[in-house]
Formats: C-alpha cells, sequence, structure tokens
C-alpha cells in the first residue's frame, strides 16, 4: 500500500514544462508581460535567456507547472499576448513520445541518406516529419523514402526563413538537423529553436571556421582533420559542441580523398549528436554541453 501510495505521489508531482520563445522588435514591458502571464497561470521560471541585436529582441522562458495546466489552452491565450504586444511567440511541450524532426539540406546528400537511413531501421527515437531544401535536388531521395519535401528558393534569407517558420509549425517540429544546409540562419530562427538546431561543421571547431575548411586544413598541411557537431547559436560556428571525431592526413592524400573521408564522418558525426539529442542525453549549461550518465 505504501509503494502505491509513493508511486501515485510521484505522478502527482511530475512537472510539466513549456518552452517559450519571443521574437520581435526591441522595446521596455515585454519580459515583464511574459513573465507575469506565466506567474497568472500558477507557474514558475526555471530559465531566463534575452538577447538583443541590432534591435531585434530575442527571450527564451522555460516554465514549469506542478498542476495540470490545458497545453491547447495555454498556447491559444499566449498567442493572443503575444498578437497584443505584436511580439511572435513560440511554444514547445514534449507530449509526444516520439520527436518530430526537420531535415535542412542544399544538395550534397551524404548526410541526408544516413539519417534517412537510421530512421529507416528505426535506429532514431523520432520521427522525420520534413525535409527542407534550398533546391530541388535532393527531392528525389526524399520522395523515395516517402518523406516531404519543400524546396524555399527564395534568395532573400528572411523571407525564405519566414516560408520555414510555417513549415516547422505545421508538422510540429521538435529537432532541426541541417544536413550541410548551405544558408546562414538569421537570429530571429535560431531563438525560436534553443538548444535543438544542430550542425555539423567540417573541422575541429573552433579552428578552421567557414565554408571553405577542408582546403584551409589541405593547405597548412595538417595531418589530423576533424568533424564537430554543434547546437546552432545567433553566432556563426560557436555554438555549444556536442560532439567531435576526427581521422588521419596521409601527406600523399589529395584534396577530394580528404574530403571523401571528411563527408562520411560528417554524417556518421551528425547522426550521433541526433541520436543523443533525441534519447535526451544532452544537456546545456553556461554554453557548454554535458552528456547524461543516465
Amino acid at each position: 500500500m505504501i509503494n502505491n501510495e509513493k508511486i501515485f505521489n510521484k505522478k502527482v508531482l511530475r512537472k510539466t514544462v513549456i518552452g517559450i520563445t519571443v521574437v520581435g522588435d526591441d522595446r521596455e514591458g515585454i519580459v515583464a508581460s511574459f513573465t507575469n502571464f506565466v506567474f497568472s497561470k500558477g507557474g514558475n521560471i526555471e530559465k531566463v535567456n534575452q538577447n538583443i541585436i541590432k534591435g531585434l529582441f530575442g527571450m527564451y522562458l522555460e516554465a514549469s507547472f506542478s498542476k495540470k495546466i490545458d497545453l491547447d489552452k495555454f498556447d491559444l491565450e499566449i498567442e493572443k499576448l503575444a498578437k497584443k504586444e505584436k511580439m511572435s511567440v513560440n511554444t514547445h511541450h514534449e507530449t509526444h513520445t516520439q520527436k518530430n524532426i526537420a531535415i535542412f539540406v542544399t544538395k550534397e546528400p551524404l548526410c541526408l541518406e544516413t539519417i534517412l537511413d537510421a530512421g529507416k531501421k528505426k535506429l532514431l527515437k523520432g520521427n522525420i516529419s520534413v525535409i527542407i531544401g534550398t533546391e530541388k535536388t535532393l527531392e528525389p531521395i526524399a520522395k523515395k523514402a516517402k518523406i516531404p519535401f519543400a524546396a524555399i528558393e527564395e534568395t532573400n534569407q528572411e523571407k525564405a526563413e519566414a516560408k520555414i517558420i510555417d513549415i516547422c509549425k505545421k508538422h510540429n517540429i521538435d529537432l532541426i538537423a541541417l544536413a550541410r544546409y548551405m544558408r546562414i540562419l538569421t537570429p530571429n530562427f535560431v531563438w525560436r529553436y534553443p538548444n535543438r538546431i544542430i550542425n555539423i561543421h567540417p573541422s575541429l571547431l573552433p579552428a578552421f571556421p567557414g565554408a571553405l575548411a577542408y582546403a584551409q586544413a589541405y593547405e597548412r598541411g595538417t595531418k589530423i582533420i576533424g568533424v564537430t557537431s554543434h547546437y546552432v547559436t545567433e553566432n556563426l560556428d560557436q555554438g555549444p559542441i556536442i560532439f567531435q571525431d576526427s581521422f588521419s592526413v596521409d601527406p600523399n592524400d589529395s584534396l577530394e580523398e580528404i574530403k571523401v573521408k571528411g563527408q562520411q564522418l560528417e554524417a556518421t558525426t551528425l547522426l550521433k549528436a541526433i541520436k543523443m539529442h533525441l534519447e535526451n542525453k544532452l544537456e546545456v549549461h553556461w554554453r557548454k554541453v554535458h552528456i547524461k550518465s543516465k
């Protein structure tokens, strides 16, 4: 009887955690408006992060609720508040057991194919819901896998991201994987998915940043070349590092041979980071990723 009471109490005391992202023009009173809303619903503020870049305000609130809360009603009411304050709001609460994944691509197929293969083999604790490309090069791969593909060919990144945001909302996306997505995401987008966008970079960051990492390493005669999976922040290639791996370089290796080795390692390293995230093994504290022991 005592054991049953303990189990019951654990269920009652389990918290509901809601992530709230607010983005819009910077002005006074926004923080108070949204924190007060959380308090009015009986919630506690667990985390608050704020950023301002060139007049753009971004805030991430993590609110916990010890009592049962109507999530649909909460979302509806906070949307009304956001409209009143002329801000954009996103809420994130993982009520489903399978996280929804969006894969962003351009034209390099290996990372995408590796993730899709893992999904087909049931190796991911998540559902690949949509593939979004900057062009249609990889659309046949998506069609073969029977996964929706959206080509956002808009060259203006802000306009492109507005369309991408709508797609991600439609599919209730929990995690975004950048599988050699060759666009730089703006703070307006990144702030909406804090520690939920994973990128792969072809070097051991912070060395050799940028798109020509392999060429820089080749020109410098590097003996070891690596790749880095990391969470995306508003600062290019400077997000919290999740996992790194490397391979040795023979002096006789050509640049093409180095690229082939690197691209293979990119795919496996990105997949490992995605799996760790989906299995809730990662925590970010003070810009560092900590791997949970259990």
